[in-house]
């Protein structure tokens, strides 16, 4: 696998960012790990940071590189600052530039497949309800979403009653109406319902003593609600708390969830 560490600008935010990527890489005599592509063009991952972390952690954390390689996967990791992954009341379009601008820009520096079946998408925490809400809103892009440690929102009754919280609230979406667009995760998926589709496949996976376990829970039942479960949603509970343990066992689980083969290094 190759890392890349990728500097450009950004017309969405008007500023320089950063992000990280993963490509496969095809070789011969490298010890420990598979070395293999699929094809000229790589199915891709977009991996996105929680709240108080960068596009950088889920290399430093996990082992996702190791995971990746012998699926032939890339793996893009955005920096989304403490964005919620929304286009800000006072802030950056950080909705459109991960939905919209990120991939357009990636494709253009790497060969990365625009195919809906091979792009997912996954986070943790604020990028597990980032994941949600961007591939909910742009079902046609992603063939499967894996939320991790988080429910469609990650507000909570006592979040008001922390001022950081009420002016991090403020600073995201001020008075905007919120039904309707991208930020109505919820509303969303009702809506791909009442259309036929396209559904993407959902893995979701939370904690047991996680303190965001009330808000998976809520998007849980509404999933599981939705008679013939077209989004083939899956739910797993397992022994854990909002910690790196947890993420970096259950991002495997997603990546089993998808269904890729490993490559056959023999051809």
């Amino acid at each position: 696998m190759a890392l890349i560490h990728i500097g450009f600008f950004s017309d969405s935010l008007g500023m320089c960012v950063s992000c990280d990527v993963i490509l496969p890489q095809k070789a011969s005599g490298q010890i420990g790990m598979a070395a293999e592509t699929r094809g000229e063009k790589h199915p891709v991952l977009w991996l996105l940071h929680g709240a108080s972390d960068n596009h950088t952690i889920w290399q430093r954390r996990t082992s996702i590189e190791r995971y990746a390689a012998p699926l032939g996967l890339a793996v893009v990791m955005p920096n989304a600052h403490l964005s919620s992954y929304a286009d800000m009341a006072h802030g950056g379009k950080y909705y459109t530039y991960i939905a919209k601008e990120l991939p357009a820009k990636m494709r253009s520096f790497f060969p990365l497949s625009d195919k809906r079946e091979d792009n997912f998408i996954a986070g943790l925490s604020m990028g597990g309800a980032g994941c949600l809400k961007i591939g909910l809103a742009n079902p046609e892009n992603y063939a499967a979403i894996g939320c991790l440690s988080a429910g469609a929102s990650n507000l909570r009754k006592v979040s008001f009653d922390n001022p950081a919280w009420r002016e991090r609230h403020e600073r995201t979406y001020g008075d905007r109406v919120l039904e309707g667009t991208e930020e109505d995760t919820l509303g969303n998926a009702q809506r791909l319902v009442e259309a036929g589709g396209p559904f993407p496949r959902i893995f979701h996976a939370c904690g047991s003593e996680d303190f965001l376990l009330e808000n998976a829970h809520a998007t849980r039942d509404f999933f599981q609600a939705i008679p013939g479960n077209p989004f083939d949603y899956t739910y797993l509970e397992a022994p854990g708390a909002h910690t790196w343990e947890f993420w970096d066992e259950h991002i495997q689980d997603f990546l089993r969830y998808l269904g890729l083969q490993p490559v056959d290094v023999r051809n």
